[in-house]
């Protein structure tokens, strides 16, 4: 076996897929869907419902939702196999692959057709502040609307692009940091509840269209870079045939059949608004994992606690997995 061919299959055994595999019963009785919190729990529940239906309806088997009270909570039901299958980003992703058997196998397109989303950090509309140098600059006096620790835009992105890479803790920069799904950090930020906070263009969309009101009192500052679409990841357990059957369910929805009109209503008024799913695996997650790795990195080398030897191995340690992650994403990239 060469060089590339050892590093891919000891990226896929040791980063990508779950440390251990839990066997699956031979035939599935139910299948329950976990839904990601970056909105109301009613309001998530609504969205999923018809295409909850839809799903039971083809499938044969009762299909139910499950909706935590942050993403822990789907990564843990995913882990103890209360839920099968799991709308995650995908940072939360990763740690649904690591921790919970998970397996990406398809994406999610925006109701415009974008390639991904952006994170954004947003103001009140009367808040003095333009850019993210001037918070900074006043950071004592400010109280910060963070996104939940497994959320990809909401905190994964702007950790890495703006403290980051400013070797700025905000736990301690700021006056007060609390965390927040997307819906109530944007709410807060309209509100006056804090200075700012972070968010996504698909939230601020969805947001737009249920509190036109209150998105005119907010504004953005600060956009990232491209962050691919969410994903939908399976258990890795689940039976073949109904891995097949599944997915075929996914992709055909709001492409083919009868049904077509309407089931593209009913992606309309999922999350932020959906086109139809997209193919996809876990391969999608690497730029994701570069930038968490990436992070770390930065957050070791500021640990004034760690002796120099500790330090120097765990520095080790993370170049070791960022030099895997770039080799194998650029041998995909060579065969895609």
């Amino acid at each position: 076996m060469n060089k590339v061919c050892r590093i891919a299959v000891g990226l896929i055994t040791l980063i990508l897929l779950s440390a251990a595999v839990v066997s699956a019963a031979e035939d599935l009785k139910e299948i329950t869907i976990g839904v990601i919190p970056t909105e109301s729990s009613a309001a998530a529940m609504k969205g999923f419902e018809p295409f909850r239906a839809d799903m039971e309806k083809a499938l044969g088997i009762p299909v139910k939702l499950f909706i935590a009270p942050d993403y822990a909570g789907v990564i843990e039901a995913m882990r103890f196999n209360k839920v099968q299958i799991a709308w995650f980003g995908n940072k939360s992703a990763i740690e649904a692959v690591n921790r919970a058997s998970g397996e990406v196998f398809v994406q999610t397109v925006d109701v415009n057709g974008n390639p991904g989303y952006w994170s954004l950090v947003v103001v009140h509309k009367d808040s003095p502040y333009q850019n993210i140098d001037e918070i900074i600059r006043d950071g004592k006096s400010l109280t910060f609307g963070n996104g939940d620790p497994n959320s990809t835009s909401g905190y994964l992105i702007p950790t890495y692009y703006i403290w980051g890479q400013r070797g700025i803790d905000p736990t301690k920069h700021f006056k007060l940091v609390r965390n927040a799904n997307h819906e109530a950090n944007l709410m807060a930020v309209a509100n006056k509840q804090v200075d700012f906070a972070t968010n996504n263009t698909e939230n601020w969309d969805k947001f737009s269209q249920v509190h036109p009101d209150q998105i005119k009192n907010v504004r953005a500052i600060w956009k990232s870079p491209l962050i691919p679409s969410d994903p939908i990841v399976w258990r890795k357990d689940l039976p073949k045939e109904w891995k097949s059957r599944i997915k075929g369910f996914f992709l055909a929805y709001g492409r083919i059949g009868v049904n077509k009109e309407q089931e593209l209503a009913v992606l309309k008024g999922m999350s932020s608004g959906w086109a139809p799913f997209q193919d996809s695996s876990n391969h999608q997650l690497l730029p994701i994992m570069e930038i968490d790795m990436a992070k770390e990195k930065m957050k070791i080398q500021s640990n004034d606690s760690l002796a120099a030897a500790e330090k120097a191995q765990k520095l080790a340690d993370i170049e070791k997995k960022l030099a895997d992650i770039q080799s194998y994403t650029k041998l995909i990239n060579q065969y895609n």
